[in-house]
């Protein structure tokens, strides 16, 4: 063996082994907001979750239907449920055109959020609705894609809720950003968006 080349594994021994790469910081609410706003950066792409039945699920699974896409917790109290109410109304609005719709609810909170909770609590909103947790890593991996800004606030004791942005994403048939309904949006207003890209019977 040569002196440098021995010398230099013998610096690698000591040292130990390399630390690893400093995570990037992540993104503010209001820059992940002036992404979506201003459509600077690709939305949306390929996720791995499993679904509230515990069924391996990809967004290849749902091409061909428009997918409505949202990201919060089970134990979100206002925000969360109001906006899945507003979802599954469009859909009963739309009738049998809503059935060209997937809505997706994909949990920021997997840790309390198992397949049996979501099961149950989808339930509570349309049968259409597909509930989808994963492990922390593909969680948000899934919420980075959609620029989902997300954190755990710790409240008293050892309990905790999710800080997260409410948008609701609209994806074409196969899986591409066509835009988002902010936080609060009514099943109407929803309807005047969707509308143009249903398929007439």
């Amino acid at each position: 063996m040569r002196k440098a080349t021995a010398c230099a594994l013998l610096v690698m021994l000591l040292s130990g082994p390399a630390a690893p790469a400093a995570e990037a910081p992540r993104r503010t609410s209001a820059e992940l907001m002036d992404v979506l706003m201003w459509n600077r950066e690709p939305v949306g792409g390929p996720f791995a979750l499993v679904d509230h039945q515990g069924h391996a699920r990809t967004e290849a699974d749902f091409h061909g239907k428009l997918l409505l896409v949202y990201f919060g917790f089970t134990s979100c109290p206002d925000v969360c449920p109001t906006d899945l109410q507003e979802i599954a109304r469009a859909l009963t609005l739309l009738g049998a055109q809503g059935d060209q719709i997937q809505p997706l609810f994909i949990t920021l909170d997997p840790e309390r959020d198992t397949g049996a909770q979501l099961a149950e609590y989808v339930a509570n909103f349309d049968p259409r609705v597909v509930g989808l947790t994963g492990s922390p890593q593909a969680v948000r991996a899934a919420a980075d894609a959609y620029k989902v800004f997300y954190e755990k606030v710790a409240l008293a004791g050892s309990d905790y809720t999710i800080d997260h942005s409410a948008f609701i994403y609209l994806m074409d048939r196969s899986s591409g950003y066509l835009g988002f309904f902010p936080p609060g949006t009514s099943a109407e207003r929803m309807l005047t968006i969707l509308r143009p890209h249903l398929v007439q019977p």
